[in-house]
């Protein structure tokens, strides 16, 4: 009997792919779309994109690799699909978009002056979160459009993530994984359900109870793919479309992570570190664990928001001969970097770096920072920095979350784009002074999304068993010993007292960053 195959699409912010996974996690074929505009800015800080811009790329993808697999569409048992968190539409009655999608990234705010309770502001001032609650409602888009938009909300009917209205386009049913719940909506977390009125936090972003969707677990038949998505995307009709969750939780699963001694480390635009665990506990104050993709499980998550884009911005900002000089060399400008800053010692002569090139919601006035330059230092001793930088970081937020859970993690699991330097590998296994396992693939996200689908449709019963034979691991770089000792007196003399140091500063930076003097 020929193998049984899952059509997996994985839609990113600034691409998507949709695969044929077969059922030990290998690709039989793939197709990859680059968008030539991710997002439209119609003012400063706003990212959107028109509300069919996501189907018509996944019916473009499917088209294109159905009709090249014509051959392998009979072994097709399932479809499934994961996409970005925090994105939303607002939707009438007949479930059609009013206005354009609202990515994650998109920056306006609404006004908070006079929203919160007064008892409730007090509250959260108690327990030192007032200015972060502020900044959770202000972020929030169904507060800006209630503000800036009112007869569009009134017309609102629905209010949901991009991955239920894809879902909708898909087969028909408005419906959404719990899995796939992370982002500005009135979720309670912990019970995996909408919060009920009256829950202490629903004031930050309050969507009333009917404009909600319906949630089914992860592993539920959301529904089966219509005639008329058929024609628009040629995946044949009546093919069921399983839940999964959200991409950071797919691409966690697929890197291995489903027991509470492993972590996962995402090296790619944010840069993420997760965790799987049983029982629920907040990785921050005031911060959730997210829902697993496993029903029985959640992923706190600790984020370094422009993680590894600060290579691009390395790069853009000093990197323009190393750029030249690579292409001189038939090399990417990241391999080359790695080869001039391989043999710098660990802590990059001094330097120290604090990579909040954008800060997390429970440090707000949180900035960059660079300190200890001297004379001898180079652009590398400066581009080792940021790395060493972001892995402090994401080491801080292990050591927190390792604190808060009474847990040990003892296995590291690194993806993502960061993940095909061998360097910045070594680095982060120096810096926890963990093994760091490198997965096969970078596409983890697409093995995670295809599980659900594979124990859905009994191929496997359950997670462990469909990670043993779907997730092919690469290489484990071993940390160097030595290497984690200097690290870690870097890390307790002077990279933990740093953020404190700055903070008497930081809220006159911010001012003068933001115009306020």
């Amino acid at each position: 009997m020929e193998q049984p195959l899952v059509l997996t699409f994985d839609i990113g912010t600034q691409s998507a792919r949709c695969l044929l996974v077969n059922k030990y996690g290998g690709f039989e074929d793939m197709e990859q779309k680059r968008y030539e505009v991710p997002y439209i800015s119609k003012q400063p800080g706003y990212a959107e994109q028109s509300p069919g811009f996501y189907f018509d790329v996944i019916s473009e993808m499917s088209k294109t690799l159905l009709e090249r697999n014509s051959d392998k569409t009979e072994r097709i048992i399932a479809v499934s699909l994961t996409c970005i968190r925090d994105t939303v539409l607002c939707l009438d009655k007949n479930r059609r978009p009013l206005r354009d999608i609202i990515l994650w990234l998109d920056e306006r705010e609404a006004d908070d002056e006079g929203q919160i309770p007064p008892l409730k502001r007090a509250l959260f001032a108690l327990v030192g979160m007032e200015e972060s609650v502020s900044i959770l409602y202000r972020a929030s888009a169904s507060n800006w459009i209630k503000q800036n938009e009112r007869s569009l909300w009134e017309k609102t009917d629905k209010y949901v993530m991009l991955s239920a209205y894809l879902n909708y386009l898909l087969t028909g049913k408005l419906k959404d994984s719990t899995a796939n719940m992370i982002g500005h909506v009135p979720f309670d977390y912990k019970n995996r359900c909408w919060m009920k009125p009256g829950s202490l936090t629903r004031c930050v972003c309050d969507v009333e109870p009917e404009k909600l969707c319906e949630l089914v677990p992860s592993g539920a038949v959301i529904g089966s793919v219509t005639d008329e998505a058929s024609r628009k995307t040629g995946i044949p009709a009546g093919l069921p479309l399983i839940a999964t969750g959200s991409d950071k939780g797919c691409e966690t699963l697929g890197m291995s992570v489903i027991k509470p001694n492993q972590a996962a480390i995402a090296f790619g635009t944010t840069a993420t570190l997760q965790m799987a665990v049983k029982d629920y506990f907040e990785p921050q104050p005031f911060m959730p664990a997210y829902p697993a993709v496993p029903n029985d499980m959640y992923n706190p998550e600790f984020e370094v928001f422009r993680g590894f884009w600060m290579i691009s911005w390395f790069v853009e900002q000093f990197g323009a001969a190393d750029r030249a000089e690579a292409e001189k060399q038939g090399m990417s400008v990241e391999r080359y970097l790695d080869e001039k800053i391989k043999d710098i010692e660990p802590g990059a002569g001094g330097l120290i770096l604090q990579p909040f090139w954008t800060p997390g919601i429970t440090n707000p006035r949180a900035s960059g920072a660079i300190v200890g330059f001297s004379d001898f230092h180079t652009r590398y001793h400066m581009y080792r920095a940021v790395i060493e930088g972001i892995c402090m970081e994401l080491y801080h937020g292990l050591d927190t979350m390792q604190k808060r859970s009474k847990l040990t993690v003892s296995e590291l699991y690194a993806g993502g784009g960061g993940t095909s330097s061998p360097v910045v590998c070594q680095i982060a296994a120096d810096v926890f002074g963990l093994p760091v396992h490198r997965i096969q693939t970078h596409e983890a996200c697409a093995v995670g999304c295809a599980m659900s689908a594979f124990i859905s449709k009994g191929v496997y019963k359950d997670y462990e068993d469909a990670i043993s034979h779907m997730v092919q691991k690469k290489d484990v770089f071993i940390p160097n010993e030595r290497n984690h000792g200097i690290y870690m007196k870097i890390y307790n003399k002077a990279y933990s007292r740093l953020a404190s140091k700055l903070k008497s500063i930081e809220k006159h930076l911010h001012n003068f960053q933001t115009g306020g003097h």
